[in-house]
């Protein structure tokens, strides 16, 4: 018969504060990242609201499914034996999750920049048209 060692482990504890935090932290930058590209989505569908804010809601639902399900594959926490290791590995997963968020949140606003920049060169191509004729 062999004696099984139990041992404590905080893997459980990680999850359950890595988990709010990350889906926290998406839900927030989403929230002030699409509530201040409006005004772009606007701009780029040519004062066309319904259009606009309708793609700026898809964009939004696409910014959560991608972060969180980014979060959610990088989860796993390896043997997490002290409260030091937890803060350690808890450090390190929220910190890199943060970094990955701030990069999709700048490649979002290039997104949305190039659009407008495709949008404003469309107008002038149209109204260069307008007036050659």
């Amino acid at each position: 018969m062999t004696a099984t060692i139990l041992t404590q482990t905080y893997n459980f504890s990680a999850y359950m504060i890595y988990l709010p935090i990350v889906i926290t932290l998406t839900i927030l930058v989403s929230q002030f990242l699409f509530k201040n590209s409006k005004t772009f989505m606007i701009d780029i569908f040519h004062q066309k609201e319904d259009i606009a804010m309708a793609t700026n809601s898809l964009f939004k639902i696409g910014f959560y499914l991608l972060n969180i399900g980014f979060a959610l594959c990088i989860i796993e926490f390896f043997q997490i034996e002290t409260v030091e290791r937890l803060v350690v590995a808890l450090s390190k997963k929220i910190g890199g999750f943060s970094i990955y968020l701030g990069v999709m949140m700048l490649l979002n606003l290039l997104l949305f920049l190039k659009g407008r920049k495709h949008s404003i060169n469309k107008e002038k191509q149209i109204q260069n048209e307008n007036t050659d004729l």
